[in-house]
Protein backbone atom coordinates (compact mmCIF):
# COMPACT_ATOMS: atom_id res chain seq x y z
CA UNK A 1 0.00 0.00 0.00
CA UNK A 2 1.22 3.47 -0.87
CA UNK A 3 2.26 5.49 2.20
CA UNK A 4 0.24 8.53 1.08
CA UNK A 5 -2.96 6.47 1.25
CA UNK A 6 -2.49 5.36 4.85
CA UNK A 7 -4.49 6.86 7.68
CA UNK A 8 -2.81 8.79 10.48
CA UNK A 9 -2.91 5.88 12.96
CA UNK A 10 -1.03 3.66 10.52
CA UNK A 11 1.50 6.43 9.87
CA UNK A 12 2.04 6.96 13.60
CA UNK A 13 2.64 3.23 14.08
CA UNK A 14 5.25 3.38 11.29
CA UNK A 15 6.83 6.48 12.83
CA UNK A 16 7.21 4.59 16.10
CA UNK A 17 9.32 2.15 14.06
CA UNK A 18 11.42 5.10 12.77
CA UNK A 19 10.02 4.84 9.25
CA UNK A 20 11.29 7.99 7.51
CA UNK A 21 8.73 7.83 4.72
CA UNK A 22 5.92 7.86 7.28
CA UNK A 23 7.57 10.79 9.08
CA UNK A 24 7.84 12.66 5.81
CA UNK A 25 4.17 11.98 5.01
CA UNK A 26 3.07 13.27 8.43
CA UNK A 27 5.29 16.31 7.95
CA UNK A 28 3.68 17.00 4.56
CA UNK A 29 0.17 16.66 5.98
CA UNK A 30 0.72 18.99 8.93
CA UNK A 31 3.54 21.38 7.95
CA UNK A 32 1.36 24.26 6.66
CA UNK A 33 -0.90 24.30 9.69
CA UNK A 34 2.04 24.02 12.12
CA UNK A 35 3.94 26.75 10.27
CA UNK A 36 0.94 29.05 10.73
CA UNK A 37 0.81 28.23 14.45
CA UNK A 38 4.53 28.99 14.84
CA UNK A 39 4.33 32.14 12.71
CA UNK A 40 1.52 33.63 14.80
CA UNK A 41 3.75 33.35 17.86
CA UNK A 42 7.28 34.14 16.62
CA UNK A 43 6.19 36.70 14.01
CA UNK A 44 9.01 35.96 11.55
CA UNK A 45 8.81 33.70 8.48
CA UNK A 46 12.28 32.22 8.78
CA UNK A 47 12.14 31.67 12.53
CA UNK A 48 8.67 30.15 12.18
CA UNK A 49 10.04 27.70 9.60
CA UNK A 50 12.91 26.79 11.94
CA UNK A 51 10.63 26.45 14.96
CA UNK A 52 8.19 24.29 13.01
CA UNK A 53 10.93 21.95 11.82
CA UNK A 54 12.47 21.69 15.29
CA UNK A 55 9.01 21.01 16.67
CA UNK A 56 8.51 18.16 14.20
CA UNK A 57 11.90 16.71 15.14
CA UNK A 58 10.93 16.85 18.80
CA UNK A 59 7.56 15.24 18.02
CA UNK A 60 9.20 12.40 16.09
CA UNK A 61 11.69 11.75 18.91
CA UNK A 62 8.81 11.69 21.41
CA UNK A 63 6.34 9.83 19.20
CA UNK A 64 6.33 6.89 21.63
CA UNK A 65 4.88 9.26 24.27
CA UNK A 66 1.82 9.85 22.08
CA UNK A 67 -0.95 7.76 23.65
CA UNK A 68 -3.82 8.78 21.33
CA UNK A 69 -5.70 10.48 24.20
CA UNK A 70 -6.15 13.47 21.89
CA UNK A 71 -6.02 13.81 18.12
CA UNK A 72 -2.50 13.63 16.73
CA UNK A 73 -2.83 17.13 15.27
CA UNK A 74 -3.71 18.55 18.71
CA UNK A 75 -0.74 16.74 20.29
CA UNK A 76 1.60 18.05 17.59
CA UNK A 77 0.13 21.56 17.82
CA UNK A 78 0.84 21.66 21.57
CA UNK A 79 4.48 20.75 20.90
CA UNK A 80 4.77 23.47 18.23
CA UNK A 81 3.12 26.09 20.45
CA UNK A 82 5.34 25.28 23.43
CA UNK A 83 8.46 25.26 21.26
CA UNK A 84 7.41 28.56 19.63
CA UNK A 85 6.82 30.25 22.98
CA UNK A 86 10.14 28.97 24.34
CA UNK A 87 11.90 30.24 21.22
CA UNK A 88 10.17 33.60 21.42
CA UNK A 89 10.99 34.07 25.10
CA UNK A 90 14.62 33.11 24.57
CA UNK A 91 15.18 35.31 21.53
CA UNK A 92 13.10 38.37 22.37
CA UNK A 93 13.65 38.74 26.08
CA UNK A 94 9.89 38.28 26.37
CA UNK A 95 8.69 39.75 29.65
CA UNK A 96 5.15 39.45 30.85
CA UNK A 97 4.14 42.57 32.71
CA UNK A 98 4.35 41.95 36.42
CA UNK A 99 0.65 42.42 36.81
CA UNK A 100 0.54 40.58 40.12
CA UNK A 101 1.67 43.85 41.70
CA UNK A 102 -1.05 45.87 40.04
CA UNK A 103 -3.98 43.48 39.98
CA UNK A 104 -7.40 44.92 40.36
CA UNK A 105 -10.84 43.52 39.73
CA UNK A 106 -11.86 43.64 36.10
CA UNK A 107 -15.36 42.70 35.11
CA UNK A 108 -15.52 40.20 32.29
CA UNK A 109 -17.16 41.80 29.30
CA UNK A 110 -18.42 39.00 27.05
CA UNK A 111 -19.77 41.44 24.51
CA UNK A 112 -16.50 43.29 24.16
CA UNK A 113 -16.95 43.52 20.39
CA UNK A 114 -20.57 44.55 20.45
CA UNK A 115 -20.38 48.32 20.92
CA UNK A 116 -19.72 50.47 17.88
CA UNK A 117 -18.13 47.72 15.81
CA UNK A 118 -19.83 46.13 12.84
CA UNK A 119 -18.22 42.69 12.74
CA UNK A 120 -19.60 42.00 9.28
CA UNK A 121 -17.58 44.84 7.83
CA UNK A 122 -14.29 43.72 9.37
CA UNK A 123 -12.10 41.43 7.40
CA UNK A 124 -10.15 38.64 9.04
CA UNK A 125 -6.88 40.17 7.86
CA UNK A 126 -7.73 43.46 9.56
CA UNK A 127 -8.41 41.69 12.84
CA UNK A 128 -5.20 39.65 12.59
CA UNK A 129 -3.25 42.82 11.72
CA UNK A 130 -4.79 44.57 14.73
CA UNK A 131 -3.79 41.66 16.97
CA UNK A 132 -0.25 41.62 15.61
CA UNK A 133 0.04 45.34 16.35
CA UNK A 134 -0.57 44.82 20.07
CA UNK A 135 2.09 44.51 22.77
CA UNK A 136 3.73 41.09 22.66
CA UNK A 137 2.13 39.74 25.83
CA UNK A 138 -1.33 40.89 24.67
CA UNK A 139 -0.81 39.43 21.20
CA UNK A 140 0.34 36.12 22.62
CA UNK A 141 -2.55 35.80 25.08
CA UNK A 142 -5.17 36.71 22.45
CA UNK A 143 -3.63 34.31 19.92
CA UNK A 144 -3.63 31.45 22.39
CA UNK A 145 -7.18 32.24 23.54
CA UNK A 146 -9.05 33.10 20.34
CA UNK A 147 -7.01 31.51 17.56
CA UNK A 148 -5.51 28.44 19.20
CA UNK A 149 -8.52 27.82 21.47
CA UNK A 150 -6.79 27.46 24.83
CA UNK A 151 -8.68 28.39 27.98
CA UNK A 152 -7.30 30.79 30.57
CA UNK A 153 -6.04 28.03 32.85
CA UNK A 154 -4.08 26.45 29.99
CA UNK A 155 -2.68 29.83 28.93
CA UNK A 156 -1.49 30.59 32.44
CA UNK A 157 0.26 27.21 32.48
CA UNK A 158 1.79 27.67 29.01
CA UNK A 159 3.09 31.18 29.78
CA UNK A 160 4.00 30.29 33.36
CA UNK A 161 1.93 33.10 34.88
CA UNK A 162 -0.75 33.08 37.55
CA UNK A 163 -4.38 32.56 36.61
CA UNK A 164 -5.24 36.06 37.90
CA UNK A 165 -2.41 37.53 35.82
CA UNK A 166 -3.72 35.69 32.76
CA UNK A 167 -7.27 36.99 33.31
CA UNK A 168 -6.01 40.55 33.72
CA UNK A 169 -3.74 40.35 30.69
CA UNK A 170 -6.52 38.85 28.56
CA UNK A 171 -8.97 41.51 29.69
CA UNK A 172 -6.52 44.31 28.93
CA UNK A 173 -5.63 42.72 25.59
CA UNK A 174 -9.32 42.53 24.63
CA UNK A 175 -9.79 46.18 25.54
CA UNK A 176 -6.74 47.25 23.51
CA UNK A 177 -7.92 45.17 20.55
CA UNK A 178 -11.42 46.65 20.81
CA UNK A 179 -9.94 50.17 20.68
CA UNK A 180 -7.82 49.29 17.66
CA UNK A 181 -10.81 47.79 15.86
CA UNK A 182 -12.94 50.85 16.56
CA UNK A 183 -10.36 52.90 14.65
CA UNK A 184 -10.64 50.69 11.56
Amino acid sequence: MNITNQNIEELIALCKLNNQKAQFEIYNRYCKAMYNVAYRIVKDEHFAQDVMQEGFLKAFTKINDYKQEVAFGAWLKKIIINYSIDFYKKNNAFQMDDLNKTLYKIEENDDFFSENIDLNSLKVKQVLDAISGLKDNYRMVLTLFYIEGYDQEEISEILNISYANCRTTLSRAKENLRKKLEDI
